[in-house]
């Protein structure tokens, strides 16, 4: 799990690629933020997440994935993880943030992500 990164994922790069390339700039992950987002745009108020489905545990055929090793250790982990995104979902609302999450198996559909990122800039 050392070699797990916390920023500058590949999904993450492709997003702020798609973004750069649409015109927008944003600032990285702000740790005066609830949960250190990945991309915030502090004028607007908004923030984009950008979630690992296996880790973040989506509903699509990665995130249902479990490891067959230590099924105890990681049954409480992800449900730790969910938790912890959906309390700080809930923080940055209550002081006025609008977020975005971006699923690591939406970025198959490169066209789909890019007008979701621009109308939520919007």
């Amino acid at each position: 799990m050392a070699r797990i990164r916390k920023v500058d994922t590949k999904p993450e790069l492709v997003v702020r690629k798609l973004l750069h390339a649409k015109g927008f700039r944003y600032r990285l992950h702000r740790r005066d933020l609830p949960g250190c987002p990945d991309i915030v745009f502090p004028g607007r108020k908004k923030v984009i997440l950008v979630h690992g489905c296996f880790w973040h545990r989506h509903e699509c055929p990665a995130g249902r994935k479990v490891p067959r090793s230590k099924p105890e250790y990681w049954g409480p982990k992800f449900d730790r993880n969910r938790a912890r995104d959906a309390r700080n979902a809930q923080e940055l609302a209550a002081i006025g943030w609008r977020l975005l999450t971006v699923w690591e198996c939406e970025l198959s559909n490169l066209e789909t992500v890019t007008r979701r990122l621009v109308r939520f800039l919007r």
